[in-house]
């Protein structure tokens, strides 16, 4: 059960730190002029979101798990 809780945890949380992310960097990076914004809000919607969104999830599983095993050594 806390390797699920932190899956979950780990994709939400890296979910939006990705799109907020990728928010910016296309916010501060873009030449685009005319639909910059839409831009931003696509990319980390759709790219940035969920790519760190799976990386996060993975750390979150890795974290859960070890987090587990230190407490049932106990």
């Amino acid at each position: 059960m806390p390797s699920i809780l932190g899956v979950i945890g780990g994709l939400a949380g890296g979910y939006f730190l990705g799109a907020a992310g990728g928010w910016l960097l296309v916010e501060t990076l873009s030449g685009n002029t005319h639909d910059k914004s839409l831009e931003a809000a696509m990319t980390g919607a759709f790219v940035t979101g969920p790519l760190v969104g799976v990386i996060g999830a993975v750390i979150g599983y890795w974290v859960a798990r070890r987090w587990s095993k230190r407490l049932s050594a106990r």
